[in-house]
């Protein structure tokens, strides 16, 4: 099988050319290669490398700076998805593609199923919602794995950015009340690779049962400030912790306050997750 996946220099992307060493051929191209702003340049690399699979974990992920490049992050979160869908159909291949969390809207508590109604409340949300609905609309065989507050140790992201400021500050003002799962970039890899290795096994019949929209995050739930905690535990760095709402800490685009995705259905058909907390251990060590 040859897989093209795409963004493989970010944090999910990166795990991903690990995690699917040994399903097939995988060629791996980064932005320099297959820029998602650029449509005419996805359709041409999937023409040339005419893949079974495509897998693509790249994104438009600057939340806040969307809100003023809605037509670019729409641009590469649901035109350039919407491409790969039509190229991938008329390859007669298959599409893996990620969303977020962020097409809720997180006004009511409790783990949000697939089939809850969406409604992103900033362009982050609104431009991945629109991917998703692209993709299933094209009839390709597809994953869409929607997951959340994913970290891991390289790239940008909450993680890597708490460890450095408890460094440098002697405290740290942290929100306590936005709620969801930290999701560890190789469990979201590893998880992807154990599911594709079911559809290579089970062919073209399992695409026809297994395609659509499942929630991929880890277990359990917590905050911005319980992960921050576990951070520094898990660390051994010293900061004194502050937590506050999210009013004290305005941003440009509005966050869902639950944001915790259910993941029944994808652990009754495929596979385990662990727990965020687990996994966070994992992660530092």
């Amino acid at each position: 099988m040859k897989i093209l996946l795409t963004g493989s220099t970010g944090q999910v992307g990166h795990e991903l050319e690990r995690s699917l060493q040994g399903l097939g051929e995988v060629i791996a191209v980064d932005r320099g290669r297959m820029d998602l702003s650029n449509l005419d340049q996805v359709r041409d690399v999937i023409r040339s490398v005419r893949p079974q699979l495509i897998v693509n974990p790249a994104a438009y992920t600057a939340v806040d700076k969307a809100e003023s490049e809605p037509e670019l992050a729409h641009r590469i979160n649901a035109e350039a998805p919407a491409a790969m869908a039509a190229e991938a159909k008329a390859l007669g291949a298959a599409l893996v593609h990620y969303s977020t969390d962020y097409v809720f809207d997180g006004r009511s508590p409790g783990a949000r199923v697939e089939t809850d109604t969406v409604g992103p409340l900033n362009v982050y949300g609104a431009s991945k919602l629109a991917g998703e609905q692209a993709i299933a609309a094209s009839g390709v065989p597809h994953l869409i794995l929607r997951t959340s507050w994913v970290y891991g140790m390289r790239g940008k992201n909450f993680l890597l950015t708490m460890m450095r400021l408890a460094k440098e500050r002697d405290e740290l003002r942290i929100v306590d009340d936005q709620h969801g799962a930290p999701t560890w970039s190789r469990t979201i890899a590893d998880t992807t690779a154990l599911i594709l290795a079911q559809a290579r096994a089970g062919g073209q019949p399992w695409w026809e049962r297994n395609s659509g929209l499942y929630h991929l995050a880890s277990e359990g739930r917590t905050t911005w400030f319980g992960f921050t905690q576990a951070i520094l535990e898990e660390t051994g760095i010293d900061c004194r912790l502050v937590p506050i709402t999210t009013d004290q800490y305005p941003l440009p685009a509005p966050r869902p306050q639950y944001s915790v995705l259910d993941t029944s259905r994808l652990q009754e058909r495929f596979v385990r997750l662990p727990d965020w907390r687990e996994a966070l251990r994992l992660c530092v060590r």
